[in-house]
């Protein structure tokens, strides 16, 4: 089945699109005029199209006022009882199409009651028909009330959904015994999902449906199930979602997609998605985020993630886990067609690097930091001279000594044979990844691949990163030992040179940076940080 919608062109004109499926989703940031973009679409068809708007009262009676079907339909679509207000000025207020607060909840619980009642209604005059004759019986009709039971079923698995007499209750069995209450006593959540369910159900047949915020007040762990289960119900509907949630967006996978680049005011810049080999997820965070882009290590809430996230404010910061996953997302987004109105960056630990391979990662926009990994830069002298400052040590730079004794006699002296091996193997795989292997025949490849081979030195290696580690642990260069030295874990090993707790010190530097230190640390850790990431 295609679909037949609209959107406006840069000019305003409308222009016209098809799909195959039976969801589109507009995704844009706040303030990209989403909402009237929705008022927009439903203002060129009225009779066409319903539209559920973002600011939503779910509160309703208890004891529904019931109409007939007719009725309560039109008051559904329309806002009206007789059904000839074809503009739906009652229903939107008169041309208050984005500020309208929603208040029909009555109406639409009103509408699927009188709608099942027409389907008992029918069937039960089917069955009279049957009479004496040989006729079949005519099928027990799912009526909406059932299909609104199953969609509920299928978002609160442990819950029940009743409707008894005209009204709604919810239920939880416990002990093998149901305990219900009343709909008016229901969770935001569960309101939500009996409220959007009845509107989508209640609405007349081959309409297309926009929903502003498809996400308000419902969990996202159930959003994407209330969704789906809606479309399937209605395949004879167009569903249009006007929302910003990006997880909602990319949980989509079969919709057309579009986002909106700009709003003036009056205008909207709207362009198509295409997929491309890009993360999906990703494209939409970064289409409706507006910022410049950095990829860098670690996950979600690690400290590492939650410093970067703090000094470049005005970036999209995304942890991406290793340096592979950085290194391949950088490359892919920077030559997205999708993406050029953004800058992006990514942003990995120098780890063992030689310059050679630092300057090959900065001609497609990777940097390195001046440290060994992202922990390190808690333990740059700047850092803990600050912190000790903060505290009120009582002597600064007998902390400071300690703390880089510490580093470089306790634990780098210690390590040190494991680590120069470690960075003479991550030089070695290096120069390997660099050996160009010709194609063109089985002879070639092979001795392309020896040349590449025999211009791998490892005493050459081994002697070259065994001078910069022996010199950097017999001059005690604290510096070049943090630059050098790969151990995740030993500032969270110094809290007690504070007077503090361990694993409470990189939490205290973050608290430092989130609030009114914010400009001092960044500052100081700038020192450590690629100059070609403006910040």
């Amino acid at each position: 089945m295609s679909f037949k919608y609209w959107l406006p062109d840069e000019n305003g004109q409308k222009t016209e699109y098809e799909t195959q499926n039976n969801a589109v989703i507009i995704i844009g940031a706040n303030g990209s005029g989403k909402s009237k973009l929705g008022a927009w679409i439903e203002c060129q068809n009225f009779d066409g199209v319903h539209r559920v708007g973002a600011q939503r009262n779910l509160n309703f009676n208890e004891n529904i006022p019931l109409k007939n079907y007719s009725e309560a339909e039109n008051w559904v679509f329309y806002g009206s009882g007789d059904g000839n207000d074809h503009s739906k000025g009652q229903r939107w207020n008169w041309g208050h199409y984005t500020t309208r607060l929603m208040d029909d909840y009555d109406s639409v619980l009103a509408a699927v009651i009188a709608l099942k009642n027409n389907e008992i209604s029918k069937f039960h005059q089917a069955c009279k028909d049957r009479g004496d004759n040989k006729a079949e019986w005519p099928d027990t009709p799912v009526t909406s009330i059932d299909k609104i039971q199953h969609i509920w079923k299928s978002v609160f698995p442990q819950r029940e959904l009743i409707e008894d007499d005209s009204k709604f209750y919810a239920g939880l069995y416990k002990n093998g015994e149901l305990n219900k209450y009343s709909a008016t006593e229901m969770s935001d959540g569960e309101r939500a999902v009996l409220y959007l369910a009845a509107q989508v159900l209640s609405v007349p047949k081959n309409k297309m449906l926009i929903i502003d915020e498809p996400e308000v007040h419902l969990h996202p762990s159930i959003m994407n199930r209330l969704w789906k289960e809606l479309e399937r119900c209605r395949e004879d509907c167009l569903f249009i979602y006007i929302t910003h949630d990006l997880n909602f967006a990319s949980a989509h996978c079969n919709a057309t997609k579009f986002w909106i680049k700009d709003f003036d005011g009056k205008h909207w810049k709207i362009e198509k998605i295409i997929e491309e080999s890009i993360p999906e997820e990703l494209v939409f965070e970064i289409l409706g985020s507006r910022k410049n882009v950095l990829f860098v290590e670690g996950e979600t809430n690690s400290y590492d993630s939650q410093l970067y996230t703090q000094i470049y404010r005005d970036y999209l910061v995304i942890p991406c886990g290793g340096c592979t996953k950085v290194i391949e997302r950088t490359k892919a987004f920077r030559n997205s067609t999708m993406l050029h109105e953004c800058e992006v960056y990514g942003l990995i630990d120098r780890d063992y690097r030689s310059e050679r391979e630092i300057a090959s990662l900065k001609e497609n926009g990777i940097y390195v930091i001046g440290v060994a990994e992202v922990e390190n830069l808690f333990l740059v002298e700047e850092l803990i001279r600050f912190v000790a400052t903060r505290f009120a040590t009582e002597n600064v730079e007998q902390t400071i000594d300690n703390i880089k004794d510490f580093v470089i006699n306790t634990k780098f002296s210690n390590m040190i044979e494991r680590q120069l091996c470690q960075s003479v193997v991550a030089e070695i795989k290096y120069q390997l990844s660099c050996i160009e292997i010709h194609n063109r025949n089985e002879e070639e490849a092979k001795s392309t691949l020896q040349i590449g081979l025999d211009s791998i030195k490892y005493d050459d290696i081994r002697d070259e990163k065994e001078s910069i580690f022996r010199q950097a642990l017999e001059s005690k260069d604290y510096r070049s030992v943090l630059k050098i030295f790969n151990e995740k874990g030993i500032s969270k090993t110094i809290g007690h040179f504070f007077g503090i707790k361990n694993d409470e010190y990189q939490r205290k530097v973050i608290n430092l940076l989130n609030g009114e230190c914010y400009k001092e640390i960044v500052e100081l850790l700038g020192r450590y940080l690629p100059n070609e990431i403006p910040r």
